[in-house]
């Protein structure tokens, strides 16, 4: 039988972890040999591998420890990819060279496939002297711009763009242009952006007093403390950014407080990291250890939850010697700090389990207790790696233990630390889980409540025929596994029911015993008041969180936490189908088969100084009376362009008859540029004879009602607000599978039906 709990678990196994030859060849067979893969080379690097290979394996099965991505993807495969998730980024220095060496680092570490995080408050103000050169400087955000262009032409390890975090201290003197910057939607679409607010700051805020803007020891301007701070708070109430991160909270809580100072985190927010600093993330499957769940017995297995932390403490620590690193800077800081980031999913259906209300005392009470006992698992279990291996090569016993989260350690554990030192500096963090918490039999992602009990998700065939496959969360599914369809009880609570203040009470509770951070996004009503919308920031300030990312649905956001006037309809019960029976949006299970004939167009495009024309065919196809693009021919006669057209057509078709929102080809075709120069076409400046091919395209989906116009998303279709009966979020279809299943998390736009992520 299938170890998975769903069809669609399968499908990201099958989409994102399983280790196939370049023509598309599964190795993998199953997911067992997936987790063999793992745990074989996560296993070298021990004494006795044989003996902890079958270790690792049992903490596998069953998806009960669910490693990161990368690692889940790239353990084994030989390919030259990072195990680790995310990546800040050297200190950028005050000057030309200095920030382009930067520029360098962070292209080559998103080509192997990290995301990264910057602090761009060392670079001086707009306005500021230039030394030697009689200019004024131009300011972070004009290099900011520089770092978006370059993510756009970066294509992650697997299928996932860049990810980037820029962050700026609230007294840096260009802060209240960060704070705006991406008021403007065609600006730094690439970044998440938080501001590093102060104690100083906070206190300023709270006093209505005076807040200077300083740099390099110069006042450049002196503001209201609490107008800066309403200013944040408005921008992001209509704009979902910047967050905020407590930045003077977070070193101080730093274990390694006294080798490292933090000014900046990964694009998610849970690893607050140094220069260099890297996440290493996985989590423990918290609605897998439930015993005799929705019974009065219903309890959290502790020793079950103790031997998986030990073990997957372990996993991480070899992850570290096994991970190749895209610089050399990269791999020491791993090396002497050996940080990982060792998390939770299915919190929120372990707690339906126990019949706790997400966001409520009891709620929160269980949850710091789980997050206790698994902080003093890891630390202990990392403690006794150090025994045997080694402490991390900065460990100092007084400052390390009399420091941070460490100093709220059980006393013998301390003693035992201080004795035998510690192999891993931090340990503890929570990551967002929505792709693998969907691998994972959809359990609740994270710390996160619950988003929807039950939806429907379409399948197009090959044939041109549909399938629908109904996802249901993990809790949910066991529930009508014992009870049949009898209705849910009322502590059966999500995101779309839940009060702001619910979610800051939860992520507080969590974060007393998380070392690092927590991803967690606070998801507001649109009808919040903005005074409403202010207080739940302080809320967080006031109960000890690291940082605050909210999101509160509205016209520039989407809409896509809003529930039906019929939600009450029992989750149990097959959703009604109303949503529209389009083409253009829709996952293709495979590639369609090429109708007999097509539709379509031809275009003649003449590149300047070039002696021969390109010909572009775009062919069409038609489902459910909606005409999308299928097939692309580039033609020329200058032999010069063969090859590059040759796989250009084949690229761009396959990828079309993938289905899906396949516009994102027009605005990666027209992001290339040429370094020898572009050209003048129809009064535009076209940066290369691709980004023309790219404008040719998207004048044909123009053209044929796919797009709404240049520079647009998909054409918007009467029906896309239709939402289904039961418990799916009303909203914005995803891109990419067409699905009513996006959600915020961190900043990033995420699609729960097929990991369609965008940031920013």
């Amino acid at each position: 039988m299938s170890r998975f709990a769903a069809a669609i678990a399968e499908s990201i196994w099958d989409m994102k972890y399983r280790f196939k030859e370049a023509d598309g060849t599964p190795i993998d067979q199953s997911v067992e040999d997936t987790w063999r893969r793992i745990v074989r080379d996560l296993a070298k690097v021990e004494k006795d591998p044989a003996a902890w290979e079958e270790k690792f394996y049992a903490a596998l099965e069953d998806f009960k420890y669910l490693p990161a991505g990368r690692i889940t993807a790239g353990a084994g495969t030989a390919r030259k990819v990072t195990l680790f998730n995310c990546f800040v980024m050297g200190t950028i220095p005050d000057n030309m060279a200095g920030i382009f060496d930067m520029l360098k680092e962070a292209a080559l570490t998103m080509q192997q496939g990290g995301g990264i995080g910057y602090d761009f408050s060392t670079i001086r103000p707009n306005g500021a002297d230039v030394k030697g050169v009689a200019a004024d400087a131009s300011g972070p955000l004009s290099f900011m711009d520089v770092w978006d262009a370059m993510c756009r032409t970066i294509m992650s390890a697997g299928s996932r763009r860049g990810a980037m975090m820029a962050t700026m201290r609230c007294d840096h003197p260009d802060i209240e242009a960060f704070i705006t910057a991406k008021s403007d939607p065609a600006r730094l679409r690439m970044f998440n952006m938080s501001v590093l607010v102060t104690d100083a700051f906070m206190e300023a805020v709270k006093a209505d007093g005076p807040w200077e803007l300083v740099f390099d020891g110069k006042v450049y301007h002196t503001v209201e403390a609490r107008d800066l701070w309403n200013k944040i708070m408005r921008n992001t109430y209509d704009q979902a950014e910047p967050g905020v991160i407590f930045i003077d909270r977070i070193n101080a809580a730093n274990n390694l407080h006294y080798v490292e100072e933090i000014a900046a985190t990964n694009p998610c927010g849970e690893q607050p990291l140094p220069p260099y600093g890297a996440c290493l993330l996985g989590s423990i499957n918290l609605a897998r250890l439930v015993a005799d769940p929705f019974e009065k017995a219903a309890k959290l297995d502790k020793a079950a939850l103790s031997e998986l932390v030990t073990t997957a403490v372990r996993m991480m620590d070899n992850v570290v010697d096994a991970s190749k690193f895209p610089l050399e800077a990269q791999a020491q800081e791993a090396q002497a700090k050996r940080r990982i980031g060792l998390g939770v999913t299915g919190l929120a259906d372990a707690l339906l389990m126990l019949g706790l209300r997400y966001g409520g005392e009891e709620a929160a009470a269980q949850t710091e207790a789980w997050m206790k006992a698994i902080a003093e698992a890891a630390y202990r279990a990392s403690m006794e790696l150090a025994k045997e291996k080694g402490a991390f090569p900065l460990f100092d016993a007084d400052q390390y233990v009399d420091g941070g989260m460490v100093q709220h350690l059980d006393e013998d554990l301390k003693a035992d630390i201080r004795k035998h030192g510690i192999r891993n500096a931090l340990l503890t963090s929570i990551a967002p889980t929505g792709t693998i918490s969907l691998y994972a039999g959809n359990v609740s992602s994270g710390i996160e409540p619950v988003f929807a009990y039950a939806y429907t998700r379409k399948v197009l065939q090959k044939d041109g025929s549909r399938t629908e496959e109904e996802v249901v969360d993990y809790a949910v599914k066991l529930w009508r596994e014992k009870f049949g369809d009898k209705a849910l009880p009322d502590h059966f609570v999500n995101a779309q029911t839940l009060a702001p203040e619910d979610h800051v009470r939860m992520q507080a509770a969590a974060q007393k015993w998380i070392d690092s951070s927590i991803s967690k996004t606070i998801n507001c009503p649109e009808e919040i008041s903005f005074d409403a919308f202010k207080d739940v920031y302080m809320q967080a300030w006031d109960t000890g969180c690291k940082g605050c990312t909210t999101y509160r649905p509205n016209d520039i956001t989407g809409s896509v936490l809003t529930v039906s006037e019929n939600s009450e309809d029992a989750p149990g019960e097959k959703p009604a189908d109303a949503v529209a029976d389009t083409g253009e949006v829709i996952y293709m299970a495979e590639p369609l088969d090429r109708p007999a004939t097509l539709e379509g167009a031809t275009y003649k495009l003449k590149w300047p100084d070039s002696e021969h024309a390109i010909y572009l065919t775009v062919n069409d196809v038609v489902i459910n009376g909606h005409r999308r693009p299928f097939e692309v021919f580039i033609n020329s006669k200058n032999m010069e362009h063969y090859a590059w057209t040759l796989a250009l057509t084949r690229m761009i078709s396959a990828v079309f008859r993938r289905g899906g929102d396949v516009s994102f080809v027009v605005e990666e075709l027209k992001a290339v540029f040429d370094p020898r120069g572009g050209a003048w076409m129809e009064g535009k400046y076209i940066p290369s004879i691709l980004a023309a091919i790219g404008g040719v395209i998207e004048k044909h989906m123009i053209a044929i009602g796919f797009i709404e116009g240049e520079g647009k998303g998909l054409k918007s279709d009467p029906h896309a607000e239709a939402l289904v009966v039961g418990e799916a979020p009303k909203g914005k279809p995803c891109p990419s599978c067409g699905e009513y299943d996006l959600m915020m998390v961190e900043g990033c736009m995420t699609c729960r039906s097929c990991d369609y992520s965008k940031c920013g």
